[in-house]
C-alpha cells in the first residue's frame, strides 16, 4: 500500500488514484506463507509505477505501509531488501491492531457515522474496529481472509461446514465488547457486495461509499453469495474481478454481522490507505476533523467558490429563513444543515457557466461530495442547488431518487429557501438579514439596497402563498 501526500490541497484528491489490486498474498497460505516469486514481482512493479506518479505530483512525502500478508511471511525481510534495494523505497511493516486502528481513523472522519465497528476484510487477515462517538475505544485483529480462505478450503473444494468452523474458532478470540448494531464495510470484498445489492434493487446513486443497507434485507443475500458457484456469481451481480474471492470473503463477512448483532451496514469507499494519511495530517489534532468541518465542502470551497464570504451570507440568510418558516410548515429539523451547505455551495458553478451555474453546480455535488454525507443527504443538497433559480424541483429530475428525498411539500420550502436566500444577495452585497414570519408575511430586514432582490423575487415560484415583505 503506497499513500502520497502534497503540500497544497488537492493532497487528500490524490490518495484516491493509487488503487491496485497486487495481491501479494497469492500462494503464500499454500506454501507456509511464503510470499511467491511471482506475486513479489507484481508488487515491485506496481511500487515503481505508484513512484512514478508521485514524483509527476511533486510528492514531498511517501507514506508506505504492508500488511497481513507481508507480516506473517518467512521470507518479508528478502521483499522489503529487494523493494529498498531496486526502488529506494521504506515500506514499514505494520501489526494488525494499527491496521485497524487506520481503518477506524478513515471511517470516522469520512463517513456519517458516530458509532459503530469496522469490518475490514483483506486476503490474510480481518481487522475490526470499535468506535463510539467518533473516537476508535478498541481494535482487534483475527487470522482470518479471502485468499487465506481461498487457498485452505475453497481450492482443495472441502466443505463450507469445514470453511465455517474455522471461521467460528477464530471469531470466538473476538472480545465480547464488540458488539453494534452498526457495521461499517471496509474493503473489496464488501464493496463488491454493495455494489451487487445497489444493482439488484436499482438504487438512483451509482456510489458504493456511504451506501446502507439492512441485514434483514439483505442477509439472505450474503449468504447466498458465499454458497453459489463461481460461475452463478456474475449472475447475481458479483464483478468478474471478485469472482475468486467473493465466496470465502461473504462467509467471513456474514458470520462476523451475527457475531457482532449488526442490524445494518453502511459500505465504506475508504479504509487504511486513507486512515494512513489522515493520520499524519491530523496528527495535531487527535486524529478527527473538528466537529463542523467536512473535507468535501471545504474542497469544493477552496477550488470552486469565487467569493467564500458570499457563500457565507448566503448560508447565514438560508438559515434566518429557514428557522423563521420551519414551525409555521413544519420543516424537519436536521433540514437546517442541508440548507445551509446547498446554500453556501450554490454558486460554485458560476466559474464555469453564469447563467446554467446551477447545473454545474448540482452535477459538482453530486460527483464530488463524497465524505461524511449520506446517500439521501447528498441527493437532497444537489436537488436544492439544481433548482435554486426560479422554478422549484421538478418531477422529471426528482423521479429517479424518490426513495432518498423529503415529500414533495419539504422539498419545494427547501428549495424556495435556498432560492430566496441567492435571490436576497443578487446584487453579491454582503450583510447580516434578519427575518420574522407572522400572518402569512415574509418580513426581510436587509442592511444594503434590496430593489434587484425584489424584482427577481416575483418569478420565484413559491410552494404557497406567502408575501415578501421588505423593511
Amino acid at each position: 500500500m503506497v499513500v502520497f501526500e502534497r503540500t497544497s490541497r488537492f493532497g487528500f484528491h490524490l490518495i484516491n488514484e493509487t488503487r491496485s489490486r497486487v495481491r501479494i498474498s497469492e500462494g503464500a497460505y499454500d506454501n507456509n506463507g511464503h510470499l511467491q516469486s511471482e506475486a513479489i514481482d507484481r508488487a515491485i512493479s506496481a511500487l515503481s509505477q505508484f513512484l512514478i506518479i508521485a514524483r509527476s505530483y511533486k510528492t514531498h512525502k511517501i507514506l508506505c505501509v504492508a500488511t497481513s500478508a507481508v507480516r506473517d511471511a518467512p521470507n518479508k525481510k528478502y521483499f522489503l531488501k529487494r523493494v529498498e534495494k531496486e526502488l529506494g523505497l521504506k515500506i514499514k511493516v505494520i501489526d494488525g491492531k494499527k491496521e485497524a486502528w487506520l481503518g477506524g481513523v478513515a471511517a470516522a472522519n469520512l463517513l456519517p457515522i458516530t458509532d459503530g465497528i469496522t469490518i475490514d476484510i483483506g486476503g490474510g487477515s480481518t481487522e475490526l474496529a470499535l468506535i463510539q462517538n467518533r473516537r476508535i475505544v478498541e481494535t482487534f485483529s483475527l487470522d482470518i481472509g479471502t485468499v487465506r480462505l481461498k487457498e485452505l478450503f475453497f481450492d482443495k473444494k472441502l466443505p463450507i461446514e469445514d470453511a465455517k468452523e474455522y471461521i467460528n474458532h477464530t471469531l470466538a478470540k473476538l472480545p465480547e465488547t464488540f458488539k453494534s448494531k452498526q457495521a461499517i464495510g471496509i474493503g473489496g470484498t464488501i464493496r463488491a457486495i454493495a455494489k451487487a445489492i445497489m444493482q439488484r434493487n436499482e438504487h438512483p446513486i451509482e456510489k458504493v461509499h456511504a451506501f446502507s443497507f439492512s441485514i434483514k434485507d439483505e442477509g439472505k443475500f450474503i449468504q447466498k453469495v458465499s454458497q453459489s458457484p463461481i460461475m452463478k456469481l456474475k449472475k447475481i451481480g458479483i464483478k468478474k474481478d471478485r469472482l475468486d474471492t467473493i465466496r470465502p470473503g461473504a462467509l467471513i463477512f456474514w458470520n462476523l454481522l451475527e457475531k457482532i448483532g449488526a442490524q445494518n451496514v453502511i459500505s465504506s469507499g475508504v479504509g487504511v490507505r486513507e486512515g494512513l494519511f489522515l493520520s499524519d495530517l491530523l496528527r495535531n489534532s487527535n486524529h478527527l476533523f473538528p466537529h463542523n468541518f467536512n473535507p468535501s465542502v471545504r474542497s469544493l470551497q477552496d477550488r470552486f467558490s469565487i467569493d467564500t464570504k458570499l457563500a457565507a451570507n448566503i448560508s447565514s440568510t438560508a438559515e434566518a429563513i429557514f428557522n423563521a418558516l420551519q414551525e409555521p410548515f413544519k420543516l424537519p429539523n436536521d433540514a437546517k444543515k442541508h440548507i445551509k451547505i446547498a446554500a453556501k455551495l450554490s454558486q460554485i458553478g458560476i466559474g464555469l457557466d453564469f447563467y446554467g451555474y446551477h447545473k454545474h453546480s448540482a452535477y459538482m455535488i453530486m460527483n464530488n461530495l463524497n465524505y461524511g454525507f449520506t446517500h439521501e443527504e447528498m441527493i437532497l443538497i444537489a436537488t436544492l442547488i439544481r433548482f435554486n433559480k426560479r422554478r422549484l424541483p421538478k418531477n422529471s429530475f426528482t423521479r429517479p431518487y424518490k426513495k432518498l428525498l423529503p415529500d414533495d411539500k419539504t422539498l419545494s420550502w427547501l428549495s424556495y429557501i435556498v432560492s430566496l436566500s441567492q435571490t436576497i444577495h443578487f446584487s453579491r452585497e454582503k450583510g447580516k438579514v434578519s427575518v420574522t414570519y407572522k400572518n402569512g408575511v415574509l418580513n426581510i430586514d436587509t442592511p444594503f439596497d434590496n430593489y434587484l432582490a425584489k424584482e427577481r423575487i416575483k418569478e420565484l415560484e413559491k410552494p404557497a402563498s406567502i408575501a415578501i415583505l421588505f423593511s
